[in-house]
């Protein structure tokens, strides 16, 4: 046993969280905390941390246990450079020393036959393990790989913490933990500020970590990876599900299932017995029965069905018509001090387009949307809304400028058009503002709850370009879910920056990365493809590496310079035989995107000539062109791709064999 709640019971005024909750955790769990926002999840992780006393039960914690824990918000780290910040964090060797010499003591007296034998020799040998990585030789390369895997570069290692925004300040912290590696690890949300980079590093990272992980996540992709049980919380009540996210989904419907089969058999069965009562009740000869059949019903335990918390659904309010193009960037540049962002960049956004925006944090992806938006100007170059473009923008900034003095009711109303007003208390509810929740003062609230008040105020707003800037961050999976089916339907145009795989996926049909260095880059498909993509890129560049160090390595003497001739000539003819024919079959490939391409700029321009506005059919025509022209380079690129990589792979196997297809 790792750790272990015993007859937990927090209540809140007349609310209840946790009623007689206990549950074990063993070395090695993965257990996911599941639940709406505001069931207690994060309070039974700062009960179980010593961060918050319960009313009554305990927390069972062995001698020596360590609990790592990572909050949501509220970390700010300063006043040390990051790397030794990091470093400093693994604690006195010699303390670690003494706990094992401990331990390794009370071994002596103990009966080997015994689990506690066993569970002392499993916590030293784990101890020691720890002690060999915190070696110095080992301690600092380490350090510096988790602070990588993070998104951290090395010129960020001497810089003060305290020059780190929050989302950064998250990841000092998280860095941490992973370092110190203690027994239990409770991350709440450890994925909110992560790009999809860094996700991908401590998903591995975590699947591997050898002690015990509790986490609270909206990120399904990362639950069902990792988690193999799950606690789900919901009315006060806690149901344990011995499986994923995915499984507690499909098992809490199916007991469900059972629970109203098995309420609806009881209530037969009281109904028969309350007719046999009412019938028999006045004759004497089955005075016996009939108190019998009272006394049993008085015995019975009611099967309660929890009703199951309304689906509300959001519509976004119609759109306005517009234009074929919806924003253009023309050689736009964007610097902040000597970090450039944009670099005469060139972006078209056409009607329909569904972009998710992704990339390093720092990479430009947050001034970018201020661009398109026109709440910023490029340094040099030019921006251009579409004809009849109108914007709909959600900041994390905007959170930040709601009047404290309003209620969340009468911010929403405000923000909200004479046709939009009668949807306010409904789309409310879709966000998690119920009952008296609305009346309650911008001032009061918590970061996400602001956060989500000003993004029910930009959903409110007739728009046929919207722009989101990590829209899900503060989101339960309902509210993640009403947003997504709303964005499904919508017929406009969007623009969304999130690192959330699971919700981007069935709504984008283009994504635009941003690097550090590098101008953004428009991949065509959703996000699963794009980091496909991406993956057979980083294979191309090691299988390219391996014939390069391959050549650097000294030549080996040869006796027969006919025979090396010959190789050499064999590898001439296999290069014309296997690679020709894919190089010709990928030129063309490019020609046809270049065609297209060429294409669609003439059609751009045609639906922009004011000449054309008024001919309806004209514009439907090139419209269709278009459309189908996008959907023909889309299917080119995934051609292109496929090319590409076989010509390395093959390339690679050549080399392998005949060495430097260039000698």
């Amino acid at each position: 046993m790792v750790f272990a709640v015993q007859d937990l019971h927090i209540e809140f005024g007349p609310r209840v969280l946790f009623d007689s909750l206990s549950f074990v955790v063993e070395q090695g769990d993965r257990i996911a905390f599941a639940g709406q926002n505001g069931a207690g999840k994060s309070t039974l992780m700062k009960c179980i941390v010593g961060a918050m006393e319960p009313d009554h039960g305990k927390v069972l914690l062995p001698k020596h246990t360590q609990v790592g824990y990572l909050p949501q918000d509220g970390i700010h780290i300063a006043g040390a450079p990051l790397l030794e910040e990091v470093l400093g964090s693994v604690g006195n060797i010699v303390e670690l020393q003494q706990v094992v010499d401990e331990l390794s003591a009370d071994l002596q007296m103990m009966d080997a036959s015994t689990p506690e034998y066993k569970d002392t020799l499993e916590e030293i040998g784990r101890l020691e393990l720890i002690l060999q990585d915190r070696d110095a030789a080992r301690l600092r390369p380490r350090t510096e790989s988790i602070l990588r895997g993070l998104g951290f570069a090395d010129k960020d290692f001497a810089r003060d913490c305290g020059e780190f925004s929050g989302g950064w300040q998250m990841r000092i912290a998280l860095a941490k933990l992973l370092l110190q590696e203690p027994e239990v690890l409770l991350l709440d949300e450890p994925t909110n500020h992560l790009d999809l980079q860094s996700q991908r590093w401590l998903e591995q990272s975590l699947r591997t970590y050898r002690g015990a992980i509790c986490i609270i996540s909206h990120d399904v992709a990362l639950l069902d990876n990792l988690v193999t049980r799950t606690i789900a919380f919901h009315h006060g009540r806690a149901e344990e599900y011995a499986g994923n996210f995915s499984f507690y989904l499909k098992e809490s419907k199916a007991r469900k299932e059972i629970l109203l089969r098995q309420a609806k058999a009881q209530q037969r069965e009281i109904a028969k017995t309350q007719e046999f009562i009412d019938r028999f009740r006045a004759k004497a000869t089955k005075a016996t029965q009939v108190q019998s059949r009272i006394k049993q019903l008085e015995k019975v335990e009611l099967i309660e069905v929890e009703d199951d918390d309304a689906v509300m659904s959001f519509h976004f309010p119609p759109p306005p018509p517009g234009g074929h193009t919806v924003v253009k960037l023309e050689k736009a540049c964007k610097a902040y001090g000597p970090i450039t962002l944009l670099n005469g960049y060139d972006f078209t956004m056409a009607k329909g387009d569904r972009i998710a925006i992704v990339g390093v944090n720092g990479s430009g992806k947050s001034t970018f949307t201020r661009l398109i938006s026109g709440t910023e100007a490029p340094d040099a170059g030019t921006f251009a809304f579409g004809h009849h473009t109108q914007v709909a923008f959600f900041s994390q900034t905007h959170a930040d400028v709601l009047d404290d003095e309003q209620t969340v009711l009468e911010c929403v109303e405000a923000a909200a058009s004479r046709e939009t007003r009668p949807m306010v208390r409904n789309i409310l509810g879709c966000f998690l503002f119920r009952g008296d929740d609305v009346f309650k003062k911008i001032g009061v609230l918590s970061g996400g709850e602001r956060s989500r008040v000003a993004l029910v105020c930009m959903l409110l707003k007739p728009a046929n370009f919207l722009i989101m800037d990590e829209p899900t961050n503060h989101l339960d999976f309902q509210s993640q879910d009403v947003l997504q089916r709303a964005l499904l339907e919508y017929p406009g145009s969007y623009c969304i920056v999130s690192h959330n795989r699971q919700f981007l996926d069935p709504i984008v049909n283009k994504v635009l990365e941003f690097r550090l260095g590098h101008a953004p880059r428009l991949f065509y498909g959703n996000v699963s493809a794009y980091l496909e993509t991406v993956e057979a890129e980083e294979r191309r560049l090691k299988a390219a590496a391996q014939p390069a160090l391959a050549d650097s390595a000294p030549p080996q003497q040869t006796g027969n310079r006919k025979d090396a001739r010959r190789a050499r000539e064999m590898a001439r003819q296999q290069r014309n035989k296997v690679l020709k024919p894919l190089q010709t079959n990928l030129e063309t490939v490019e020609e046809e995107i270049a065609a297209k391409d060429a294409r669609k700029e003439a059609i751009s321009a045609e639906l922009e000539n004011p000449a054309n506005m008024s001919d309806n059919q004209k514009l439907m025509e090139l419209t269709q062109e278009y459309q189908q022209l996008e959907r023909e380079t889309e299917t080119l690129y995934s051609r292109w791709e496929e090319l590409s990589v076989e010509i390395e792979l093959k390339t690679a196997e050549l080399e392998a064999e005949f060495g430097s297809l260039n000698a």
